[in-house]
């Protein structure tokens, strides 16, 4: 799957010796349903690909209200970039919503496999272009469209992840409240 995900997103064939690098970076992991893969105030010293499951990553405010940033499936890369690459602790919580199998990777594994193989560098500026343009995309519908105009963006973009996650998650990445989710639902049925 990660092959296949690096393969598509540089527009390379990895050879044999290159994709045996990229296993020895990446070790399995099973994550069980609430189980963390980083909690807030650690520094995140791992990225992980999702191969099977279901995970999140949030804050938690002074009142307890959790505030979803990202959702993430199958073939999604999960881990807090910002901690990851400077090395500060974490401002996020990130947990399996499902129980999860991950390919985990340091650091200095990674950044060995971006030295060494072109492939894995064309895939990561591939990343950070889509990246980008999804958080420009993300801002400007949370500061531009109304509570149901985002409900319908996201249902039209990513329509699995109604399927995947609890209505009170999708509400919290959409930045409304829960019950104004469910009047959204109620008016669209």
């Amino acid at each position: 799957m990660l092959r296949k995900y690096i393969e598509q997103y540089s527009g390379s064939i990895l050879t044999e010796e290159e994709f045996s690098l990229v296993t020895q970076s990446f070790k399995p992991k099973h994550l069980r349903k609430k189980q963390y893969f980083l909690q807030e105030g650690d520094v995140s010293k791992n990225m992980a690909f999702i191969v099977k499951g279901a995970m999140r990553q949030y804050s938690v405010d002074e009142k307890g209200g959790e505030h979803i940033i990202f959702l993430c499936t199958e073939n999604w890369w999960v881990g807090d970039r910002e901690s990851f690459t400077m090395l500060t602790p974490s401002k996020y919580n990130i947990d399996a919503v499902e129980d999860s199998d991950i390919l985990v990777t340091t650091s200095e594994s990674f950044q060995g496999l971006i030295d060494k193989i072109p492939a894995i560098n064309h895939m990561i500026r591939t990343m950070d272009q889509r990246n980008s343009i999804a958080n420009q995309k993300r801002i400007h519908s949370a500061i531009s469209l109304t509570a149901e105009e985002r409900y319908f963006s996201l249902l039209e973009s990513n329509p699995a992840l109604f399927q995947r996650f609890p209505q009170n998650m999708i509400a919290s990445y959409l930045g409304i409240s829960a019950e104004t989710l469910s009047r959204i639902r109620k008016k669209k049925l």
